[in-house]
C-alpha cells in the first residue's frame, strides 16, 4: 500500500517511519552496493538532522520525499543524485557536525563539510550538494533575492543539480499547504518569483530527465502557483 500512496499521505497516516519504510522498498530493486551507500547516506542525514523540525514533523521527512520523488516521479536511479538528495541540506545546516569541526569560519566550516562528503560519498555527491547548498548571505541584501540568485547560477552550470533543487521545491512549494500560515506566507512569498526560472530550466534539453518526468514536474510547477497565488493574492 505504501508504494501506491502519495508522500504526504504517507506522512500523515506513518510519519517518518512509514516513509523509511517507503524508500526501503524502492530500494529492493538496486544493487547492494547502491543501497549501502544510500543507507549510508540516510543514517548520516538521520544522525546530523535528528534534533531538526520542520514545524509539526521531523526534519528528516523533508530529505525522505526529496528522494523519494526522484526514484518515483522522476525515473531517476542514479546513486550518486540520490545520496546528495538525502544530504542536500547537511552542509548548510550542520557543516561543523558533518567536517567534526566546534568552530571556524562559515568557508571553514563549508568546505571541510563539502570535503568531508567527498571523502564518505565521492566527488561527484559533494559537488552536486555544494550545488544546492545557499551561500553566507549579505546581511545588507535581500535574502530571497540572493537565494534565488544562487539557485538560478547553480542550476546553470550543474543539470544534474536542478534534479535535486526541483524536488526540494516540490515538498516545500507544492507542500505550502501542509504548515502554518505564517510560514506558508514566507514561503510562498520566497518560492514564488523562482518558479518561472524552474520553468525554463526543467524545459532544457540538457536537463536529464525523461518527457514524462518533465511534465509530471510542470504540473506540480502549476500546482504551487495556484497555491502561491491562494495564500498571497486572496
Amino acid at each position: 500500500m505504501l508504494l501506491s500512496m502519495p508522500l504526504h499521505a504517507i506522512t500523515e497516516v506513518y510519519g517518518e517511519a512509514g516513509l523509511r519504510e517507503r524508500l526501503l522498498l524502492e530500494l529492493e530493486t538496486f544493487p547492494e552496493p547502491e543501497r549501502e551507500q544510500l543507507t549510508e547516506a540516510l543514517d548520516l542525514a538521520a544522525r546530523l538532522h535528528a534534533d531538526d523540525r520542520r514545524v509539526r514533523e521531523p526534519y528528516l521527512n523533508h530529505l525522505l520525499r526529496v528522494a523519494i520523488r526522484i526514484i518515483k516521479y522522476y525515473g531517476v536511479r542514479d546513486v550518486d543524485v540520490l545520496t546528495a538528495a538525502l544530504l542536500h541540506d547537511a552542509v548548510e545546516d550542520h557543516p561543523g557536525e558533518l567536517a567534526g569541526l566546534a568552530s571556524g569560519t562559515h568557508a571553514e566550516l563549508t568546505d571541510a563539510a563539502i570535503a568531508e562528503l567527498a571523502r564518505r560519498f565521492g566527488a561527484r555527491v559533494a559537488e552536486l550538494v555544494h550545488s544546492v547548498t545557499n551561500p553566507e548571505y549579505d546581511p545588507l541584501r535581500d535574502r530571497h533575492e540572493q537565494y534565488r540568485a544562487h539557485v538560478a547560477a547553480s542550476l546553470e552550470r550543474d543539470p544534474w543539480a536542478r534534479v535535486i533543487k526541483v524536488s526540494d521545491f516540490t515538498d516545500n512549494g507544492v507542500g505550502v499547504v501542509h504548515t502554518t500560515l505564517d510560514k506558508a506566507v514566507r514561503a510562498a512569498t520566497k518560492y514564488r518569483p523562482l518558479v518561472p526560472k524552474l520553468r525554463e530550466l526543467v524545459g532544457r534539453p540538457d536537463t536529464p530527465l525523461s518527457i514524462a518526468a518533465k511534465d509530471h514536474i510542470m504540473d506540480q510547477l502549476d500546482l504551487a502557483e495556484e497555491r502561491f497565488a491562494a495564500i498571497l493574492d486572496d
